[in-house]
């Protein structure tokens, strides 16, 4: 077996510095020699022969289980080297992903209750764990960083900054957010643009989260957050807004989605879709993600929205393509996750930190090293409603920066 092993990882990393020690105590180097030297090691042979039939799914496996350590480096030094090699992978690999691709619309196949029971896999993790690693505010989706050195506290910010100032909100607006989180975004476009919001999520952790905080800011009157599927939500609305949920969708509700978007927004409307996409074409989800982590998820290539949306009677106004800003987010997320592993560790145990740290690390490197992206697609329903020139979104931006100053509570001396 150590022979296989070694002729597949030797075909496979032509690039990097990578190396390997068996469960028998062989060693053999990978790669070209560049870049830092990153040791790993199999403990089983059982890791070993996971690994040789079904690397995509055994990989993350073998790891969360302890059965594959490193020795020297981190997990997510061998996710880059890994991630950034020319597909040279076996014919029985391929295999594998041709049958995934083939029953793809099947495991994406959300009707309502099985769209909440893939929702509460991943958001109804103790809330504690969230706040290990997400910004005070709790977006958990791809911050914007308009620097390099912003804070991810800053980045988070400006996302929800960038996708107001796109919505075009005035106050008194009417606006849907579909997968609404933590009420981060419904809260600040409540509360920083006057807003009249409605979230709607599936997972009942994020319901009460964002409903406690609405209250807390004395803005039940105008954000509130309901346990709902967005197919079933009764409109009109002026904006409809959706970050980081449409990757839950799955490919076979497509038209469902936004055929139903469409009968929701006002004709004068606008609306934003953000949401983490491949740009290679369609594929499939990776089947450890699939199994572990979101279930039921898919990353849509551009091809396969846009038809869709053309379908609804929609007109895309504007799509802006996000690239590394997600790898900065995952980056900072898991940094500081592991800087506070242990406190992870007591809330669940060591197999599942592993778990999240490859989670954390294998989707960060996607964006480094392949062709995961993040696009933002604005919508109307006709002709006019958006100006024809983006520097209004600057403009925007501007304003609300001001709105978020004038916000902020004012230090009081002592005596005041």
């Amino acid at each position: 077996m150590d022979r296989l092993l070694r002729f597949f990882l030797r075909r496979f990393i032509r690039r990097g510095n990578l190396l390997f020690t068996t469960a028998c105590g062989t060693s053999f180097r990978c790669g070209d020699g560049s870049g830092a030297p990153v040791a790993v090691r199999f403990l089983t042979a059982s890791a070993q022969r996971r690994f040789l039939i079904d690397p995509e799914l055994a990989f993350g496996e073998i790891y969360m289980d302890g059965e594959f350590v490193v020795e020297r480096g981190s997990i997510a030094d061998v996710l880059a080297i890994a991630m950034d090699q020319t597909d040279l992978a076996p014919g029985w690999a391929k295999l594998q992903w041709w049958f995934r691709y083939l029953g793809r619309y099947l495991i994406q196949f959300n009707p309502r209750r099985r769209a909440k029971r893939n929702a509460s896999h991943h958001y109804d993790l103790d809330g504690r764990l969230y706040a290990l690693f997400l910004d005070a505010d709790k977006q958990y989706s791809c911050a914007y960083f308009e620097s390099a050195d912003a804070t991810l506290d800053d980045a988070q910010l400006a996302k929800k900054r960038h996708v107001a100032a796109k919505l075009l909100v005035a106050p008194g607006h009417r606006i849907l957010d579909i997968g609404s989180g933590w009420g981060g975004l419904g809260i600040y476009l409540a509360e920083s643009c006057g807003a009249d919001v409605t979230g709607v999520t599936l997972s009942d952790e994020q319901l009460r989260a964002s409903n406690a905080r609405a209250a807390e800011k004395g803005l039940t009157g105008s954000a509130r957050f309901l346990a709902q599927d967005y197919r079933d939500v009764p409109g009109p609305f002026d904006r409809i807004v959706s970050v980081g949920m449409f990757e839950h969708v799955g490919i076979a509700h497509y038209d469902t989605y936004f055929k139903r978007c469409a009968e929701l927004l006002a004709d004068d409307g606008v609306m934003l879709l953000h949401s983490i996409s491949r740009s290679e074409g369609p594929g499939i989800t990776n089947p450890w993600i699939a199994k572990y982590i979101f279930p039921g998820g898919y990353l849509p290539a551009l091809s396969e929205v846009l038809p869709a949306i053309e379908r609804a009677g929609l007109l895309v106004c504007d799509i802006e393509i996000l690239r590394l800003h997600y790898a900065e987010t995952l980056k900072a997320w898991r940094e500081r996750f592991l800087a506070r592993r242990e406190e992870a560790e007591k809330l669940y145990d060591a197999r599942f930190v592993r778990m999240w740290e490859f989670y954390l690390a294998s989707s960060e490197m996607t964006f480094r090293k392949q062709n995961t992206m993040v696009f933002q697609i604005q919508m109307s329903k006709r002709q006019g409603v958006v100006p024809i020139t983006r520097d209004y979104i600057i403009r925007e931006e501007a304003r609300l920066r001001g709105v978020e100053r004038d916000q902020r509570p004012r230090l009081q001396l002592a005596g005041e």
